[in-house]
């Protein structure tokens, strides 16, 4: 059994048991976490799709930790201009295991 749903703007496919990296969400490590955006449930035959989520449904996560990703470097540069920038950027994130998938 797995679910598709949606966090930060991004879909992540879960399964029970799973670590999973979202972006950062205000919630204390130890915390559990309810996730409302489920998109689509998949247990063995059986599928539900949602329009645009699936009604009723929902994915239990506790937080595990917070944590900052690594790191990426943005180089800007103009040839024959004299200009050249540097800029580094680190993501916060959540890190959730994903703990029941209810129906």
């Amino acid at each position: 059994m797995y679910a598709v749903i949606k966090s930060g703007g991004k879909q992540h496919r879960v399964v029970v048991d799973e670590l999973l990296k979202v972006e950062l969400l205000k919630a204390e490590a130890g915390d559990t976490v309810k996730v409302e955006d489920v998109l689509m449930i998949v247990d063995g035959d059986d599928v539900k799709i949602g329009q645009p989520v699936v009604a009723g449904a929902s994915v239990e996560a506790e937080v595990v930790k917070h944590g900052r990703g690594e790191k990426v470097r943005i180089i800007k540069h103009n040839r024959r201009k004299h200009y050249h920038k540097e800029q580094g950027h680190r993501q916060w994130y959540t890190l959730l295991k994903i703990k029941a998938i209810n129906a």
